[in-house]
């Protein structure tokens, strides 16, 4: 990448923080009196560190290999990352995101690189994270700001996969469950990357599924103990939210009003409907990066946090402009060609609103 690119990139990474700037004062007229939160996730597509881990397949990257992923090429790759997550439901909440859930990072070391960034390092983030079974050493993690959110306890859940017919058996990203306080509140959250779609689709769904019943599971235990405990469901589910894994294994609602108290709110169902996505192929937008919300959320009457809508991040800068992708996500690399972009994923966040005691 030409440090002309660089310029423009980031020229246009600071008009968008200028316009979304402009309109915070308009939205956040609609919230007068109301404290908000903005609780995301974010696949990091691919986001590895340069060194040689004997334990995962992370060979391709390397400095020695096929993407030849060198020093600088990761220190660009957190640099970008940081400027999105910098940006991320700054339009209600000034001081950005309360919570990031992520997907696709390597180890613990990349995420505090990550956060230790100058773009992120006043927002006195922390980082929860646990090691996967995945082959190759793909994580899902979490991101926090200490200021607002305590966590309290962690939970991984193995998801178990079969190839084929075979009896064989391995493992993909966890189902990882995080516990604590949101301004003095009990919340749950889980990060999710469920199985693709490589391999046929009908084994992928049978994973897919396997990994929504696990939320399910996590959901259906807290209700059992709480009817009104609060869990927030997030990740890269690699599927719509009308596929089955969403609607019949985890049992989500699009509308709100539908939602029973053992239901699960969706609120991206209703962008997926207006044809918007986050992730594109073949000229056709899925929306894979999903957040679903348990029905205790949905109580704009009660005490305490409820949900207000669903944004999806897809702001130009992280477009390709030209050539035969244009217009889908600007990834750090087409094929093994180096593009110095940030992910084929749109990151995406909910905001939360509670009476402001103040």
């Amino acid at each position: 990448m030409t440090i002309n690119n660089t310029f423009l990139r980031f020229r246009s990474l600071i008009l968008a923080s200028l316009f979304s700037v402009s309109i915070s004062a308009n939205v956040a007229a609609q919230v007068n009196d109301l404290k908000p939160f903005a609780v995301g996730f974010y696949n990091l597509e691919n986001l590895f560190d340069t060194k040689n881990d004997t334990l995962i397949d992370d060979d391709e990257f390397l400095p020695t290999g096929k993407k030849a992923w060198t020093q600088e090429k990761y220190k660009e790759k957190i640099a970008n990352m940081a400027a999105v997550i910098s940006q991320l439901g700054k339009e209600l909440c000034p001081e950005g995101l309360s919570i990031l859930a992520v997907s696709e990072i390597e180890n613990e070391s990349v995420l505090l690189d990550l956060v230790e960034h100058p773009l992120l390092i006043k927002r006195n983030y922390g980082v929860v994270h646990v090691d996967s079974k995945d082959k190759r050493g793909i994580d899902v993690a979490f991101i926090y700001d200490k200021d607002h959110f305590i966590p309290e306890s962690t939970k991984a859940y193995l998801v178990d996969i079969k190839d084929g017919d075979t009896t064989s058996t391995r493992y993909t990203r966890d189902v990882f469950l995080l516990s604590g306080t949101l301004d003095g509140e009990q919340i749950h959250l889980t990060a999710n990357h469920w199985p693709s779609h490589s391999g046929g689709e009908k084994r992928g769904a049978k994973n897919r599924n396997k990994a929504a019943a696990i939320n399910r599971a996590i959901l259906d235990s807290l209700l059992v103990e709480d009817p009104k405990a609060k869990l927030i469901v997030l990740g890269d589910m690699n599927d719509d939210p009308n596929n089955d894994s969403l609607t019949k294994h985890l049992r989500s609602k699009k509308k709100a009003k539908k939602v029973e108290s053992t239901d699960i709110y969706n609120p991206m169902h209703a962008l997926f409907d207006k044809g918007l996505g986050t992730t594109a192929y073949r000229d056709s937008w899925s929306l894979f990066d999903q957040i679903l919300l348990s029905p205790a959320f949905l109580d704009k009457k009660g005490e305490g946090i409820y949900f207000h809508k669903a944004v999806i991040y897809n702001k130009k800068y992280l477009l390709q402009n030209k050539g035969k992708y244009k217009g889908y996500p600007l990834r750090t690399f087409n094929g093994d060609v180096y593009q110095g972009g940030y992910s084929d994923h749109l990151p995406v966040y909910v905001y939360l609103l509670k009476e402001d005691a103040n």
